[in-house]
Formats: C-alpha cells, sequence, structure tokens
C-alpha cells in the first residue's frame, strides 16, 4: 500500500495533540482518527502498533519543535557572545508557547517511558542525541561556555518551560527576562 505522508503527518500531529489533551491512557487509534478527522480506522493502517505509534510521535515531536535553519542562520549573523546565548534561549521559550502541544505530549512520552522500558530506550537515545547536537552546535558555532553549560542549559530550560506549562501561576510573578538572563549568566559563569 502506498502511503500518504501528508495524511501520516497529519495523523502525526493529531496524535501529539490527544496526548497533549487526553494524555497517553487516551491516545488510542480512534481517537487519533476523530482528532485527525479521518475515516475510523485510518491511523491503524500508518501505524502497525502502539510502540510504533509512539516512536514516530517522538521523532515528529522533535521536527516540531526544532528552529527552521532561516532562523538560526539569522541569530548567528549576530555576535557569538551572552546575548546571543540569551536570544537562542528566549528562542526555545517561544517555540514552546507556540507549540504547547509537543512540549505537553513530550512529558506523556516521558511518563509513559517511566512504565515502558522500550519508550524509555528509544526516547532516552533521542534526547541524549538531541544534548549531543547542542553541545556540538554550541562549540561549531563558537558561542561563549562548554559542554556543562549547554548541559545545564537545557535542564534548566526544561524545567522553565514545564513549570510554565504545567504550573504557570509560580512564575507568573517572575520576570522571564531576568530569568532566562540569570539562568545563562550562571551556566556560563
Amino acid at each position: 500500500m502506498v502511503r500518504n505522508e501528508a495524511r501520516r503527518t497529519s495523523l502525526l500531529d493529531a496524535a501529539i495533540d490527544v496526548l497533549a489533551e487526553e494524555g497517553a491512557r487516551g491516545l488510542t487509534y480512534r481517537a487519533i482518527d476523530a482528532k485527525a478527522r479521518v475515516p475510523a480506522g485510518t491511523a491503524s493502517n500508518y501505524f502497525a502498533n502502539r510502540d510504533e505509534l509512539m516512536s514516530n510521535v517522538m521523532t515528529r515531536v522533535h521536527d516540531r519543535l526544532m528552529p527552521s535553519d532561516e532562523s538560526v542562520a539569522q541569530s548567528l549573523a549576530m555576535p557569538r557572545d551572552r546575548s546571543l546565548t540569551v536570544k537562542f534561549m528566549h528562542d526555545i521559550i517561544k517555540r514552546a508557547d507556540a507549540d504547547k502541544a509537543c512540549y505537553l505530549a513530550m512529558m506523556e512520552l516521558r511518563l509513559e517511558a517511566t512504565r515502558r522500558p522500550e519508550i524509555r530506550q528509544a526516547l532516552t537515545s533521542t534526547i541524549a542525541e538531541n544534548i549531543e547536537a547542542n553541545v556540538a552546535f554550541n562549540e561549531e558555532s563558537k558561542l561563549p561556555g562548554d559542554r556543562m553549560t549547554v548541559v545545564s542549559l537545557y535542564f534548566a530550560m526544561t524545567g522553565l518551560i514545564y513549570e510554565r506549562l504545567t504550573l504557570p501561576d509560580v512564575v507568573a510573578t517572575m520576570d522571564l527576562d531576568e530569568l532566562v538572563e540569570v539562568m545563562v549568566d550562571r551556566a556560563i559563569g
């Protein structure tokens, strides 16, 4: 059977929305089909089982959250200093705000990984590769800081984003610009 890539992407986007709205327990083929507004049974024609679906959702989340090449190129035209690192951190927050469903879906995938070793292994590999890619990007771009700077900022930004998504009132009274600048300053040292 020839697969329609646009429909496959639409199904994955629907799966992300279902994960964000209903959690992992609500992620069924029927729920995906309904969210994507396709005939019943469509999702099961594209993804043979839950593990395959979850793996593809992880990849799609990653793709949706990546900055565009154009955006990165524009940023890299700026001086390679602390202010550029701050800008990159703000860009991450902007992408999270623009696509909250992806971050919520990723949280659900992480929770599912605590119960399912095959998902844990795949997600661990994906996240570890992302961290290594960020370290390499920082080095190749000659941005300030070393490996620990990148790792520290990764964990700080992940925590900040998840806090803003799940308990926004905790950080609502804080100055986000100041918080990001302090995180960068302390990570760079």
